[in-house]
């Protein structure tokens, strides 16, 4: 007997009302981890701490783009 089965004969109605109760309870569930589960277990997962250093940060040498003609003479 699997978990989702025995949900699934617990849930009432038609098989249509089953799957939009089934899908509120996903959400349910996902809207909890977000809410409370997530944030709370947050400071003690290892991977929240950085340990990749950079050397030297690192400049791209973007060419300047040309400037605009002065607004009292015609383009040419």
């Amino acid at each position: 007997m699997s978990v989702y089965g025995a949900l699934w004969r617990r849930l009432p109605g038609p098989t249509a009302v089953r799957v939009l109760l089934a899908l509120a309870l996903a959400l349910a569930v996902v809207a909890v981890c977000f809410r409370w589960v997530f944030p709370a277990v947050a400071p003690s997962v290892p991977w929240n701490s950085g340990t990749v250093e950079v050397a030297a940060p690192m400049t791209a040498s973007v060419p300047a783009a040309p400037a605009p003609p002065p607004a009292d003479r015609p383009p040419s």
